[in-house]
């Protein structure tokens, strides 16, 4: 928080500027406005922001150097980024995609398709505490096999989205599992326990809701078309069970607390590795000839720009390709203009401003909590980050609890249920972002299916509304 208090008017008008003007790109260009439309917009966004913070006399200097510092802690994300579009490329051209569609459409229901995809991210992203990771590997997979079943890709990637958020939030070893409690002054024992109260009635419902879709969804894809699909796998990749070490050794890396980028960067050179081991002959076949120099302009053109494996099969021909580094370029352009838009608003004065105005709305323990997730909600729309949704709330209403004979437990439980899971929901939110580009499926095509990260802000309203296991200070 700094100096400058310009009026909640004001405050609000480089948000109000960026809601509509977002709004509008998705009127003109539709699934397009990532590509350059929204970046634009933001910049506009922190532009207006900027002239309301020199109307209160801050420099321009200043406003920069709130947008570089927003910039360095979006800088790990970016690299993320970059090694997730290399794994996806890596794992392709290796036979580890195509193994994860060919057994899963032999041993998953899809009737039970979605439960099934929501239990399993759930369970690996429990393991490793990613849900980057978590999509970034087994849900990509996943994606493949609903759509093949003829599944929609949003309610897929909105499964797949559900169980990862699940289990990034319950995971001891997740990073924001980690720092809501201590930027709310409790343990981390203390802080899982607590969140099951909420955490487990949303997931309950969140797989009955897909359950029921799954009995009433008409498409499922009829047995000779999946078992085309499959005979087409076969036909242009050597399938082995062995391909499965590569994904599980990333995961086992990241179970062992090595950071993301690195076990990423391991994963794709394993790729590539199992790709001479495995598809030798499609290395052949795709670099044209069988000589050193094609083969290495191969492995760098996939890692960069990706591939697309040829098949008459339109649906096959799009699950067997992937775009590399560079189909991240426009998410890692996006990441950076809403990076600087959080700056700007924070510099400007505009944060702290509706931070106040907030603030003065706490009557009691009800409102207190409705705050503290309005709060996060709000972080994560105008400063973009998952992280800052966590910290600058915690960190606003740490005394407010206090004064209200609440355990810290109930803060760093709202800044989960509210902070952490409505990321994703968010289109230039890095979280939103991200998994966009990932799954290759626009946030506003998945959002509406992501139940678990919907219900989870109203079920902590619920709980502390009834009055429910609503922990005192001693």
């Amino acid at each position: 928080m700094n100096d400058y208090r310009p009026s909640l008017l004001l405050s609000l008008l480089p948000l109000a500027a960026l809601i509509a003007l977002l709004g509008l790109n998705v009127h003109v260009f539709g699934d397009d406005s990532l590509s350059f439309s929204n970046q634009v917009v933001l910049l506009i966004a922190a532009g207006i922001a900027g002239l309301v913070g020199k109307f209160q006399g801050v420099t321009f200097k200043e406003l920069m150097d709130g947008a570089n510092e927003n910039i360095k802690q979006a800088v790990p994300a970016l690299l993320i980024l970059l090694l997730i579009g290399s794994l996806a490329a890596s794992w392709l051209i290796s036979g580890i995609v195509p193994a994860m569609i060919y057994y899963g459409l032999q041993l998953l229901s899809p009737d039970w398709f979605l439960v099934s995809a929501c239990i399993i991210c759930a369970l690996v992203s429990i393991a490793t505490g990613s849900s980057w990771g978590t999509i970034a590997t087994v849900g990509i997979a996943l994606l493949g096999i609903g759509k093949t079943m003829e599944l929609g890709e949003g309610v897929v990637a909105g499964a797949i989205i559900s169980g990862a958020y699940f289990g990034d939030k319950m995971s001891p070893l997740s990073d924001t599992t980690n720092l809501a409690p201590a930027v709310s002054g409790t343990d981390l024992i203390s802080h899982i326990k607590y969140m099951t109260i909420t955490t487990v009635p949303s997931i309950v419902l969140t797989l009955i809701i897909f359950m029921i879709i799954g009995f009433f969804h008409e498409g499922s894809g009829s047995l000779t078309e999946l078992e085309l699909v499959n005979s087409e796998i076969l036909s242009s990749f050597t399938i082995n069970p062995a391909l499965f070490i590569v994904p599980l050794a990333v995961i086992g890396l990241i179970i062992k607390r090595i950071p993301a980028a690195p076990a990423l960067g391991i994963g794709t050179l394993l790729g590539i590795l199992f790709a001479f081991i495995f598809q030798w002959d499609l290395l052949i076949q795709l670099a044209g000839e069988m000589n050193l120099e094609s083969i290495y302009a191969l492995i760098l053109t996939t890692l960069g720009e990706g591939l697309s494996i040829p098949s008459e099969n339109d649906l096959l021909a799009e699950l067997l390709s992937s775009s590399g580094m560079k189909g991240m370029l426009d998410t890692v352009w996006l990441i950076i203009c809403a990076m600087i838009f959080g700056g700007v608003m924070d510099r400007s004065g505009c944060l702290a401003s509706i931070s106040r105005s907030l603030l003065k709305l706490n009557a009691g323990k009800t409102s207190l909590v409705g705050t503290t997730a309005l709060s996060s909600i709000f972080m994560n729309l105008t400063a973009s980050d998952q992280y800052l949704a966590i910290v600058v709330p915690g960190k606003m209403y740490q005394q407010a609890y206090k004064d209200h004979n609440l355990a810290p437990v109930n803060l760093s439980r709202t800044l989960e249920d509210a902070g952490t899971v409505t990321s994703v929901l968010i289109p230039w939110n890095t979280c939103g972002a991200a998994q966009a580009t990932v799954l290759q499926v626009a946030t506003g095509v998945y959002w509406p299916y992501c139940f678990f990260c919907i219900i989870s802000p109203f079920m902590t309203m619920l709980i502390v509304s009834i009055n429910y296991r609503i922990k005192k200070l001693k």
